[in-house]
């Protein structure tokens, strides 16, 4: 089965009431889901998921090959700022928050002292919640991103003063 077979199947289940189908094929297994909130998935057999956007949107998008796998996060990797400070950037897309959750103490504030490994936040994506620890040591001196706000790869997460 090709990736058009695959998206041609997307698409039908967009169109109906279906909410689940699978299909086995040459020792390959697709199931694809519908959610109401969630666009269809669809995944093969080494745990790889792929995610597809919903018919609406495939029109539009022009034509593209087989989706490729997420890549495993990177650790955030510091470097240097202008001025003399090291920053730690977000390894991924996400949401970003201070907290493992609403009633627990934040991981670090300004002036904390921290060290290589030491967790700083935590970064949401598709429901997974990944621990982000620092890559350096020293003093936090400005936190550069408010709780629970939208983060982007590599963007710039806390400003650091080596020790």
């Amino acid at each position: 089965m090709d990736i058009k077979q695959v998206q041609e199947l997307v698409k039908i289940i967009n169109k109906t009431n279906i909410s689940e189908i699978s299909i086995e094929e040459e020792g390959l297994k697709i199931t694809i889901k519908q959610k109401e909130d969630a666009a269809p998935v669809f995944a093969a057999p080494a745990q790889q998921t792929y995610y597809a956007a919903p018919a609406s949107l495939q029109a539009s998008a022009p034509a593209t090959s087989a989706p490729a796998a997420e890549a495993p996060a990177k650790p955030a990797e510091p470097v240097k700022a202008t001025d003399n400070y090291l920053t730690i950037k977000s390894p991924m897309i996400g949401t970003f928050y201070r907290s493992s959750s609403p009633d627990k103490p934040v991981f670090v504030n300004v002036g904390d002292d921290v060290e290589v490994g030491k967790v700083v936040c935590i970064i949401e994506a598709m429901k997974l919640f990944n621990e982000i620890e620092s890559e350096v040591s020293g003093k936090v001196v400005k936190i550069l991103v408010d709780d629970s706000s939208p983060v982007e790869y590599d963007q710039p997460l806390f400003l650091v003063e080596p020790s």
